[in-house]
């Protein structure tokens, strides 16, 4: 059964390539229908990572010569200057230079570059000055349920379901069964692993379920971007500041005495230090650390992407050089192996987004202990894993 198991994962991973070369060969270039050039593989490639307000899975030239796209919309939803206005993305014609224009509620929006402008009267297409700012349209306020936004719905009520299934076993078996299986010993690691070593027994329990939460939703939504549906939630840098954003409140508002005291006015070391000590702090809790957890999930995620589609790439690059079979051969040997590593990386960002959450809110609820020996000046004396503690 198991290696039934692996095969069909295989076979599902192949299928992932193999369509993600099939939609990379039917972009949106213009011409025979393939990206060929350096510049037309530079777009694709920024089109990929990028969010979007449809759903394109691939597009091909029909025997007439028109281009056909293949997907589906989403919903539009935009506050312009006549209030509330709502139509499905596909009045763009997957359009994105500003040329199709759609009326609507006495309103004419055109996008561009996946921004939503709301037009001047009179106007047909956006204008812009020498400092690239818009003289005849203003951007509006866009809710739309965007390709991202879609993927976000979809985890989140894939845990819900998962989670409250798991939790339901629970009160009538002591051992789960199912997909539970598989969920048991990921809470398991993350309760025992990450939670309980960085914040401690006593407390663990209260930050658990936050930690599970964003260990599973990045996780998920980081497996999501390795197929062909385009999914690219974590690459995207308002997702990942807002999880820093939540991490930040939490170990913020849950800091205790002890925490703000070393933070403002450490104690320990000469009087004239502690402001420039506590500047430094604050630095390091309000911008550094946030910093860190949002820079390095967006920026791993987005590279893997953007070093996928690179390897991709070679086959339509190269192909003069290498012919045809030995471009396709080596962009698919290279883009497996890439993929492969892509899959172990897609739990490595999620154990390590969970496990600086972790330490962060550990920092913040620690108890400290003040028993220590003084100097001759009345400065505390930190012992050996006080000093290790810190080092670390």
């Amino acid at each position: 059964m198991k290696e039934v198991s692996r095969s069909v994962g295989n076979l599902l991973l192949l299928f992932t390539l193999c369509f993600s070369l099939q939609s990379f060969a039917s972009s949106d270039s213009e011409g025979e229908g393939t990206v060929s050039s350096a510049d037309e593989v530079n777009e694709y490639i920024l089109h990929h990572i990028k969010d979007s307000h449809d759903f394109h899975l691939f597009s091909y030239t029909n025997g007439s010569g028109e281009r056909k796209h293949v997907g589906f919309p989403l919903p539009v939803i935009l506050w312009s200057s006549n209030g509330l206005v709502t139509f499905m993305s596909s009045e763009f014609h997957h359009d994105d230079s500003g040329k199709v224009v759609v009326e609507k509620n006495g309103s004419k929006f055109v996008k561009l570059h996946s921004k939503i402008y709301e037009l001047e009267a009179g106007a047909t297409e956006v204008e812009f000055d020498e400092e690239h700012h818009a003289v005849n349209a203003a951007r509006v306020l866009d809710f739309s349920i965007t390709k991202s936004v879609l993927g976000i719905l979809l985890v989140g009520l894939l845990m819900l379901w998962a989670f409250s299934s798991l939790a339901k076993q629970y009160k009538t078996k002591k051992v789960p069964t199912g997909f539970g299986r598989v969920l048991e010993p990921l809470v398991i690691y993350v309760r025992d692993e990450i939670a309980k070593p960085n914040i401690g027994e006593k407390k663990y329990r209260k930050f658990t379920g936050y930690l599970l939460t964003v260990f599973f939703f990045i996780w998920i939504l980081n497996l999501l971007g390795l197929t062909p549906l385009g999914f690219n939630v974590t690459g995207q840098l308002a997702v990942t500041a807002a999880l820093a954003v939540f991490t930040l409140f939490i170990y913020t508002f849950s800091g205790n005495k002890d925490y703000w005291m070393h933070m403002l006015w450490m104690p320990g070391v000469p009087v004239l230090i502690r402001p420039v000590l506590a500047v430094i702090e604050l630095a390091g809790a309000f911008l550094i650390k946030p910093f860190s957890l949002l820079v390095r999930l967006f920026a791993n995620i987005s590279a893997g992407h953007i070093v996928v589609m690179s390897l991709i790439a070679i086959m339509f690059t190269l192909k003069e050089t290498l012919t045809v079979g030995g471009a396709t051969v080596l962009s698919l040997v290279l883009s497996f192996f890439i993929t492969l590593i892509e899959v172990l990386v897609a739990f490595l960002q999620a154990y390590i987004f969970t496990m600086l959450s972790a330490l962060f809110i550990g920092m913040a609820v620690a108890e400290h202990d003040h028993d220590h020996e003084h100097d001759a000046h009345g400065h505390e004396i930190p012992d050996a894993e006080d000093v290790r503690g810190d080092f670390i």
